[in-house]
């Protein structure tokens, strides 16, 4: 699993003879550095990092705000048609987000958000997954802690922000590392509603470098930009990890 990501980085330290030298060098000498200085003189990868991040960021904290209060909401508050709505939310965890393109794109048109944040934004703060997973989790929460907080005079929300949700990290990891992912590396709907360079996202900056009226592809430094986009999300996992792995091991081990 390790070996492309292992090739990407040794060939963002090549120059482009030695990517295509034969027999081919598994190991760059000399390490040629100068590829992560010339990919951000070709394209604006600063800008492309700061609107992958900014759109990921925000994507990641809004879910986790909107999913949290829903699944609370569907596991816990007992409302009229509770259970038809929560088998809606999940139907559409069925419907391939290709569907969803055209009729979301005619939307962010008539609200003017083409080439905008809000139209990379928006549509990604709400999820029938995240809502699943976080119902989910808490049905599994001892209902007496929360009669216990109620006791204590807390209302519906305190018992969701005090007791419930501090107890729902390991949820809460799992899905910030899959939307936060799933975010960085979208590459359909940025190149659909971004027009403007200010706008574009790493993966969509990549396509464009790749495919770009140029005599040749510049691999070295096309790698580069890649071994760039990559460390955020290895960043995210790893800060994550202690609570995404006890969360798989609380959802797979019953007593």
């Amino acid at each position: 699993m390790l070996v492309p990501f292992a090739w990407m980085l040794l060939i963002s330290l090549m120059t482009q003879q030695q990517i295509f030298s034969w027999p081919p060098e598994l190991i760059p000498s000399p390490v040629y550095v100068k590829n992560y200085f010339d990919v951000t003189k070709a394209i604006p990868v600063a800008t492309y990092f700061f609107n992958s991040a900014f759109i990921a960021v925000l994507t990641t904290v809004g879910q986790l705000i909107i999913a949290s209060m829903a699944g609370y909401a569907f596991a816990r508050l007992e409302f009229k048609y509770r259970e038809p709505l929560f088998l809606l939310f999940l139907a559409t965890t069925m419907i391939p987000p290709q569907v969803n393109i055209v009729p979301l794109f005619f939307i962010m048109r008539e609200l003017h958000w083409i080439d905008t944040f809000q139209a990379l934004i928006v549509p990604g703060l709400f999820g029938g997954f995240g809502i699943f997973l976080m119902r989910q989790w808490f049905k599994t929460l001892p209902k007496e802690l929360e009669d216990a907080a109620k006791i204590d005079g807390c209302n519906p929300f305190q018992a969701y922000f005090r007791v419930a949700l501090p107890l729902a990290l390991p949820a809460l990891a799992t899905l910030g590392i899959f939307t936060f992912i799933m975010t960085w590396n979208s590459f359909m709907w940025p190149l659909i509603v971004t027009n403007s360079e200010a706008m574009r996202t790493l993966p969509v900056g990549l396509a464009i470098f790749k495919g770009s009226f140029r005599e040749t592809t510049e691999w070295g430094q096309l790698m580069a930009c890649a071994v760039i986009s990559v460390i955020p999300v290895i960043g995210v996992f790893l800060l994550g990890q202690k609570y995404f792995i006890k969360g798989i091991m609380m959802g797979g081990v019953k007593e």
